[in-house]
């Protein structure tokens, strides 16, 4: 009877876990902004994983944001945003550990003057990050924007 119970309790609690899909757009050039909402994403998944609901994120990167998935990022931003952008990349290096999709817009690379082979390795390139956005917008996924 008590197997019967755990196995019923356990069943439950499956069908009560949630799925969160999220899209993070980021766009923003306010690198201390973007390194505190990568911390934040963090902190997001770990209090959806303490309740044993699933995950599903993607992190989306164009515009004035898209430096800090460069190699090279010390050559493209103000002296001031140095440590900014080391820790948003760290964070995404994480964040990528832990499943996270982390996809960058070609469009802005070039217009950021910043070689493919720049990029770090965690990182996808896409042709256009915002076809990208709506894509995962299609499956489900909920739209939140750093601007």
């Amino acid at each position: 009877m008590k197997y019967l119970f755990l196995i019923l309790s356990l069943f439950i609690t499956i069908l009560d876990a949630k799925e969160y899909k999220a899209v993070f757009d980021c766009s923003s050039k306010n690198m201390q902004y973007v390194a505190s909402r990568m911390m934040l994403v963090e902190r997001t998944m770990d209090m959806i994983e303490k309740n044993s609901d699933t995950i599903k994120f993607a992190i989306t990167i164009h515009g004035g944001c898209a430096p800090i998935v460069s190699k090279n990022y010390d050559e493209l931003v103000k002296d001031e945003d140095l440590e900014h952008v080391k820790r948003s990349q760290n964070q995404l290096a994480k964040l990528a550990n832990k499943g996270v999709d982390i996809v960058v817009c070609a469009m802005s690379l070039n217009a950021s003057t910043i070689p493919n082979e720049d990029v770090v390795s965690f990182v996808t390139i896409s042709k256009n990050s915002f076809i990208e956005t709506i894509g995962y917008q299609n499956m489900g996924y909920a739209l939140m924007t750093f601007e």
